[in-house]
This record gives C-alpha cells, sequence and structure tokens, in this order.
C-alpha cells in the first residue's frame, strides 16, 4: 500500500524539551508547527497550559492553538480535522508541517485512524466519579451520562458504576462523548508516513522540570487567570476546567483548598500524567528515541535535524 506523505512529530513527556526543539528545527526545516495539545486548544487558558508565547508564535507560525472558547466542545475528531486542513495549507505554501506536543491519542487519531485507541485515564477522575455515586446514588452517576453520551448510557446498566465511571471519565478527559470515539474508531488510512522524533530524560530530572514549572506558573498569574475564567462563567463543568492544576485552583478560588495544596495538588497529576505519556509513547513507532541529558545541545539538534531531512527526502 502506498505510503502517505513525509511529515515529522516531536514526541514524549511533558516538561523534557519539545517546544524549544521544535523551534529550533522549524527554523532549520522551513517548517511550520501544528500543536497536538489537548490543553493549549482553549483561549483564556495560557499560564496553566504552558502556552508558547506570541513572540515566539511570531517567529514560527503555530496551528491548532486558541481555537476554542473554554466552554466550547472540542473533540478528537475536531482536532483530526484541523489538523489536516492546516497540513494542507502548509504544503501548499511550500512549507513543512511539524508536528509538536504530548497528547497521545489525539496522535494516534491523527496518524493511525484509531480514535478510540490509547484513551486516556486518570484515576482520580474515576474515583471522583465513584465517589458521587456513593453519596448521591448510582441513578445519579447514570444520570450525569446520560446528559452527556445517551447512547453509552442506554447500553450501561445504572448499577455499572465502574462503567459508567471510566465513561465519564474518558468525557471529562476529551470532551468527546465515549460512544463518538468507538463509533469513529475505524478510519481511512492516514496520508501522512511520519517518523516520530521521541524525546525523553531519567524520570527524577523531569520529576525536578515539572516541580519547577508548576511553582513557576502559580507565581506567575496562575490563580489570577483561573480566577478570571471562574469569574467569565468557565467552569468545572467544562472539560476544559478538569484538567491538573485548573481543578486545584478552581477549588482554591471556591475556598475550599489552600494554595499550597492546589501547587502540590498541580505537581502530584502532573507527575502522574508524565508516567502515562512515557508509557503511551512508549508503544508508537517508527520512533528515534533520545535521552536528552546525554548529549550536548548542539549534537542533539544536529542529529535530530539530519534524521527530519532523511524522513522528508524520502
Amino acid at each position: 500500500m502506498t505510503k502517505g506523505y513525509p511529515v515529522v512529530a516531536i514526541i514524549g513527556p511533558t516538561a523534557v524539551g519539545k517546544t524549544v526543539l521544535s523551534l529550533e528545527l522549524a527554523a532549520s526545516l522551513n517548517a511550520e508547527a501544528i500543536s497536538v495539545d489537548s490543553r493549549q486548544v482553549y483561549r483564556y487558558m495560557n499560564v496553566g497550559t504552558d502556552k508558547i508565547s506570541p513572540s515566539e508564535r511570531s517567529s514560527v507560525l503555530h496551528h491548532v492553538i486558541d481555537v476554542v472558547d473554554p466552554d466550547e466542545p472540542f473533540t478528537v475528531a475536531s482536532f483530526v480535522n484541523l489538523a489536516r486542513e492546516a497540513a494542507a495549507r502548509i504544503r501548499n505554501r511550500g512549507r513543512v508541517p511539524l508536528f509538536v506536543g504530548g497528547t497521545p491519542f489525539y496522535y494516534n487519531a491523527l496518524f493511525h485512524g484509531a480514535l478510540s485507541s490509547g484513551l486516556p485515564y486518570d484515576q482520580e477522575t474515576r474515583a471522583r466519579f465513584e465517589r458521587i455515586a456513593e453519596s448521591e446514588g448510582p441513578a445519579a452517576l447514570h444520570q450525569r451520562l446520560a446528559e452527556v453520551d445517551g447512547r453509552t448510557a442506554a447500553r450501561l446498566h445504572p448499577n455499572d458504576v465502574r462503567r459508567v465511571s471510566r465513561a465519564l471519565e474518558i468525557h471529562a478527559l476529551t470532551g468527546t462523548p465515549p460512544s463518538r470515539l468507538y463509533a469513529e474508531s475505524e478510519k481511512p488510512r492516514s496520508e501522512f508516513d511520519v517518523l516520530y522524533i521521541g524525546l525523553d530524560r531519567p524520570r527524577a530530572e523531569l520529576y525536578e522540570n515539572i516541580a519547577s514549572r508548576v511553582r513557576k506558573q502559580f507565581a506567575s498569574g496562575y490563580p489570577e487567570e483561573v480566577e478570571w475564567l471562574l469569574k467569565n462563567g468557565f467552569d468545572e463543568r467544562f472539560p476544559s476546567m478538569q484538567g491538573f492544576g485548573y481543578r486545584e485552583l478552581a477549588a482554591y478560588c471556591r475556598g475550599t483548598m489552600t494554595l499550597e495544596d492546589a501547587e502540590e495538588g498541580d505537581i502530584r497529576r502532573t507527575k502522574a500524567f508524565c508516567r502515562r505519556q512515557q508509557t503511551w509513547f512508549g508503544k508508537f513507532a517508527p520512533t528515534l528515541w533520545y535521552d536528552v541529558s546525554v548529549s550536548s545541545a548542539y549534537a542533539l539538534r544536529t542529529n535530530i535535524l539530519e534524521a527530519a531531512k532523511r524522513h522528508l527526502e524520502r
């Protein structure tokens, strides 16, 4: 079967250094970046998503960032459509699409036609729904599922708390009804021939980077960002506000959590997400993996640039 046209994607866990490398590669490859990040699609959510700055975007064009408001639905299928359209426009202008980001199920959907594979999970999110079943009863939890995904609710018994909680967990993390994910799971072969460039570091270094970044965010307007979002009606009802950091700071703004606990909660959940990313991305192929802690920045850039050019010239 004929392969699609060659593209390069930079993958790896959060806080590993994907953004810095993407900016350097884009300049050398005559490329524009397509963000593969489920959090950066939302407007007004800048500090907490570690969104690339306007000055950086002025030097390298970025796509699929700031495309919906926090109360708008944004599904995996939405991402696939926007990414494909952006890639086509970039190629039509004689430039190279460079995919970069840390959302594995977006990559699966775009490059492997599998909207339902590699679905994310978050034990804390699922436990929150299970507690609702305990406090309000299984029927109340089932009703919540019916409000967001009637098809899945219809096939699950109200007393099946485990599966109902999992369905609500998937919806909270992806913004997409599970029934839609499974219905769209069989897609035509991708038009892309992707080479993954994988970045990694020892876990201790990643954890240190995560803690440092979160503390910098909390000191640089993150609480104020969440306060503004809540004031303008973008609250915990929406999947955009269920992510790590935003949920904790919403609790802080409502007076049910201290700022210190919110910060530590953000760090803890981000570390857990980092571990899951390493597991998910470890299954991606074909991938050239680089431990960014053992090579000089120059050697790393040179080796990756050569690999990327070889693939793009196929």
